[in-house]
């Protein structure tokens, strides 16, 4: 039995309540195998037995009241996976799905996405099951309140630095931080998502989304191709999908999707972003409103989906951008972009493709920008946040979109490389895997067996 598939099959019996979990270290791992085959050490340190524990998980109660005064109990998650390479860095989650398992495959795919920006950052992840839809404002500032009452203990400018994510925007991030100064007394560069007033950095809101076109952008132009004039189909409407959309109009492509939990929306025209910022940042609606105020769009319910699948990606396009959430696309929906002729498939989100997809869009050969890779210019954003805050400087949005810019190519560049180095040029899943997995195993044999 390999090195890998023993770790592997540890894992699987250990946690087979975390499917999510599973799937991204079987992704991971695959990939490292021609890795592994020219490299004995990882086997000798243990590395894959080491990685895939966190340094530490933290659970822990939040309590606190609603508008009428009842006692509400959510459950808080704070995961610190690996610090190899910098102080932990990932997003926090607030949404009624997060688990333990959510948490931890999130966190375990940040330790990569981290690595591949060439920024020190290492991996972590949390969030709450909390769902903030439907919440006052004052609800939602004192469930934050009381999730930092037991977060701030772990956090720090260098040691642990957590963003945002679904359900965590800049108002969220706000009452955290508020919560953070007030029980430790420091102003630090603790939380990165912040309003541009008080330490936050010009792009970051726009970062995932265009960092994740700018990917796409270098893909393409390895083919001789480009966005330009081509038609897209988008998923999500929360920042990753809006600014997805903004910047492929920006380069002269045609978005012509957008989704929520509820339906999505099929605007032959384009999808007209100062609409859909307003509805969605401003108003903070379902996409119905949408197709009511434009009346070039058709707006499909999820109710109306056939079982299997989502027609969304059934429409014909050049280029796919699944920016909402996990396992969105599975082997009957990538079934249907390949047959209808899609080129360019590009992960916005967190592991977006079901495994089975991901092998179907790689074996085509169609150009394929896997998460860990082409949704990284969030946290690169928020890398670059930091900086500003430990030098207490603001760059303009131009600077930080011209480094946003770079870091994206250079993560395309090192996968790129990588997967050529391996044999496989055309597979940029295993190309940003081990260049991704390398740099941060290397740096734990480095420091020992800590």
């Amino acid at each position: 039995m390999s090195y890998i598939h023993e770790v592997l099959n540890r894992l699987q019996g250990k946690f087979p309540h975390q499917p999510e979990f599973l799937q991204a270290v079987t992704e991971v791992f695959e990939s490292l195998r021609p890795l592994f085959k020219q490299e004995k050490k990882y086997e000798k340190y243990k590395i894959l037995h080491r990685i895939v524990i966190p340094e530490r998980h933290v659970n822990f109660r939040v309590t606190w009241t609603d508008n009428k005064g009842n006692i509400q109990v959510n459950q808080g998650y704070r995961i610190e996976f690996n610090s190899a390479i910098g102080p932990y860095k990932g997003g926090l989650r607030f949404h009624p799905t997060v688990s333990e398992g959510t948490i931890k495959f999130l966190g375990f795919e940040q330790i990569f996405k981290n690595s591949l920006t060439g920024l020190a950052m290492g991996g972590g992840k949390g969030g709450s099951d909390f769902d903030p839809k439907g919440r006052s404002e004052s609800e939602i500032m004192r469930f934050c309140q009381a999730f930092m009452n037991e977060l701030f203990r772990h956090i720090g400018a260098n040691t642990d630095v957590p963003a945002g994510d679904i359900g965590v925007g800049s108002r969220e991030i706000g009452y955290l931080f508020g919560q953070y100064k007030k029980l430790t007394n420091r102003f630090d560069g603790v939380l990165t998502g912040k309003a541009l007033g008080w330490g936050g950095s010009l792009v970051r809101t726009e970062a995932t989304g265009y960092g994740s076109v700018y990917f796409a952008e270098e893909m393409l132009k390895s083919k001789n191709e480009s966005l330009e004039g081509k038609i897209c189909l988008v998923s999500g409407s929360g920042n990753v999908a809006i600014y997805t959309v903004e910047k492929l109009q920006q380069l002269g492509a045609k978005a012509i999707t957008v989704s929520d939990s509820r339906g999505f929306i099929h605007d032959n025209d384009g999808i007209d972003v100062v609409l859909l910022k307003d509805i969605k940042e401003k108003r903070r609606e379902s996409l119905e409103a949408y197709a009511k105020e434009k009346k070039t769009a058709k707006y499909i319910s999820s109710q109306n989906y056939p079982q299997g699948y989502n027609p969304l990606w059934s429409i014909p396009c050049f280029a796919a951008f699944p920016s909402a959430t996990q396992n969105e696309i599975n082997s009957v929906d990538a079934d249907h972009l390949l047959q209808n002729g899609c080129k360019c498939v590009n992960e916005g989100a967190n592991m977006p493709s079901t495994l089975e997809a991901v092998h179907k869009f790689i074996d085509a050969k169609v150009c394929f920008g896997p998460a860990k890779a082409a949704n990284a210019g969030g946290v690169a954003t928020s890398g670059l946040e930091m900086s500003q805050n430990a030098s207490m400087t603001s760059w303009s949005f131009e600077e930080v979109d011209k480094k946003l810019h770079a870091i994206m190519k250079h993560i395309y560049d090192i996968s790129q490389e990588t997967a050529k180095e391996f044999g496989e040029s055309h597979n940029l899943v295993l190309g940003a895997n081990i260049a991704g997995f390398r740099k941060v195993a290397d740096a734990m044999i480095d420091q020992g067996l800590v």
